[in-house]
């Protein structure tokens, strides 16, 4: 139990010692810091609860709060509003536990399995702008929830089957017609080596999806590939798998560029086999409508405001709607994982596809009551004009195309003369990438919001740039301590203002965790992580650390340093950033 939740329990407490019936309450920042450091609000509830003037349930409260030796400025704002603050000497004891914040300093909820799918990436397609706020948002939320206590597990969800990859192969085969793939009546092993690069198919692709369009009979040939492919033709599905493993390297390397890490790479074509398990399942349930050649299953409700299409089960050719694919994949999972919860990452276009998939999958009861599923969606990233950010003659920006962008921004901001001339390029890639994660982070998850890499590369104000500056200053002021052998091992007094704010925000760290995994979005923590930053930045400017000649200022101060810059390690890592060695 974190500090935060130690004292509202007291405050509780002593509520309900008063006779009231009270839940756990909540310790807010006060709105009126020249009163008090935190407010309680519960007696203006009480007092409609029980008839009675909130007032004077405040002035018992207080009273009650009285005999308790770390409250003190206890007064009442208003209709009564019990504004408080924490001595001196709880916030002592306080920072003295928080130098693991990890262990007294989170409030950690029921552990739960949870799957996060996130990422999204297509094979043989380049990964690019629209991919980043899932692949981004998603990392970061598998982090915090680990860092809750929950096990998480991560699936890629590659978009690796249908009629894209038919489209490939249909091309593929144009260009080499003689290769042994296309050959039904080779029956030796197929080469090792595949003469497509990662180049050609991110060429190939475009061209085929231009042709489907132009030319009837090239699509239906692709349609045609495309069955055989998922039927299991022996030449197509070896020719698949090296379009996957080829394109693989290069997805792989740009989520790895990304700090972005997956615990299962499992694509659309993994749930194939599944398909007709769970369209057996809802023939089995009578859930089953044909309609037009097709088979359908219904999902509107009475309560419905707008109108919710059916889940297409089975197509009029006979083959597998894509909503049926997902239900397959969420079949697997439940089936493999027993998830409490599985939370899907996509642009909120998705909304209704989700709404469809989830309300069959109860119905035909693939998934438990007790299992949450939930679809989170985000917003996009825009250019200067407001509209989805776009390259300059008007395409989509690949993912590499904007590290290299920002990358390059950062290089000219670069001092080589503290960096380093061997170490300027890397330092300026690790600043790009933590400069894009944070930027993308920092809006609520379903925001939209403007790419502006001058912006975000500043060094002052909501950047990366200014965080790990900030933390790497921090990080060079313990080293020195170590290195002139100075104690680091307690907090003994409040000397000044500026700390006494350093030690009130890190109070109200568990806070900040738990609504950011509630709300399931990383904004509120990349506010907290700045403002703790700049807190500690304004009592670091005021105070001259190492030359400090009273060793009991000295200690608690670097004591202090530490457990902030344990914490912004926490947190950082948490969005996924990483600090370089210098700056």
């Amino acid at each position: 139990m974190s500090i935060i939740k130690e004292i509202e329990k007291i405050v509780s407490t002593c509520i309900k010692d008063l006779g009231y019936e009270c839940n756990e309450i909540t310790l807010l920042p006060s709105s009126r810091p020249d009163l008090g450091q935190f407010q309680v609000n519960e007696a203006m509830m009480l007092g409609k609860k029980n008839s009675k003037n909130p007032r004077e349930i405040a002035e018992e409260i207080v009273q009650q709060l009285k005999n308790k030796p770390f409250f003190t400025k206890l007064n009442i704002a208003g209709p009564g509003f019990i504004n408080l603050s924490l001595s001196d000497s709880f916030l002592i004891e306080s920072i003295n536990k928080m130098k693991d914040p990890r262990a007294n300093n989170i409030d950690y909820p029921l552990p739960k399995k949870i799957i996060i799918d996130y990422g999204g990436a297509n094979i043989a397609k380049e990964l690019h702008v629209g991919h980043l706020r899932s692949a981004n948002i998603g990392e970061s939320l598998k982090r915090l929830a680990k860092l809750l206590g929950n096990e998480v597990i991560g699936d890629v969800h590659l978009g690796d089957w249908g009629l894209p990859l038919g489209l490939i192969i249909r091309e593929i085969k144009e260009m080499y017609p003689d290769l042994v793939y296309f050959d039904e009546n080779y029956k030796g092993e197929y080469p090792k080596e595949f003469p497509i690069t990662v180049d050609d198919l991110a060429f190939i692709y475009p061209k085929a999806s231009r042709r489907k369009k132009e030319d009837e009979q090239y699509l239906k040939e692709a349609q045609e590939i495309t069955a055989k492919l998922q039927e299991g033709q022996r030449g197509y599905r070896a020719l698949w798998q090296h379009i996957v493993d080829t394109s693989l390297i290069d997805i792989k390397n740009v989520y790895e560029d990304l700090n972005t890490q997956f615990d299962l790479w499992l694509g659309e074509s993994h749930a194939h086999s599944s398909i007709p398990i769970v369209i057996d399942i809802f023939k089995q349930k009578k859930l089953v409508k044909k309609d037009d050649g097709a088979l359908i299953v219904e999902v509107k409700d009475p309560k419905d405001k707008k109108e919710v299409p059916p889940v297409l089960l089975v197509k009029s050719n006979n083959g597998a709607g894509y909503q049926t694919t997902e239900i397959a994949t969420l079949y697997n999972r439940i089936q493999d994982y027993n998830p409490d919860a599985i939370w899907y990452l996509a642009d909120s276009r998705q909304a209704l596809h989700f709404e469809q998939v989830f309300r069959a999958c109860r119905k035909a009861e693939i998934v438990k009551e007790d299992v949450s599923l939930e679809y989170l969606p985000f917003g996009t990233i825009n250019g200067a004009d407001g509209k989805p950010f776009k390259t300059r003659d008007g395409g989509v920006m690949s993912l590499k195309k904007l590290i290299n962008m920002v990358e390059e921004e950062a290089l000219k901001r670069i001092n080589v003369e503290i960096v380093g001339e061997e170490k300027k390029q890397t330092t300026a890639h690790t600043i790009a990438i933590s400069t894009i994660k944070y930027a993308d982070l920092l809006p609520y998850r379903t925001t939209d919001y403007i790419f502006d890499p001058k912006k975000f590369l500043e060094a002052e104000g909501k950047t990366a740039p200014y965080l790990l500056y900030s933390t790497i200053r921090i990080r060079s002021l313990l080293n020195k301590a170590k290195e002139q052998n100075e104690t680091i091992e307690q907090y003994h007094k409040v000397f000044t203002n500026s700390e006494k704010d350093v030690v009130l925000l890190l109070l109200q760290l568990p806070k900040i965790l738990t609504k950011s995994y509630e709300m399931r979005s990383l904004n509120e923590i990349c506010d907290f992580l700045y403002r703790l930053t700049n807190s500690y930045n304004k009592f670091y400017s005021e105070n001259r650390i190492l030359i400090e000649k009273d060793l009991s200022k000295k200690e608690s101060w670097l004591f202090l340093s530490q457990v902030v810059y344990n914490t912004n390690i926490m947190l950082l890592d948490t969005l996924g950033l990483t600090i370089p060695e210098k700056m």
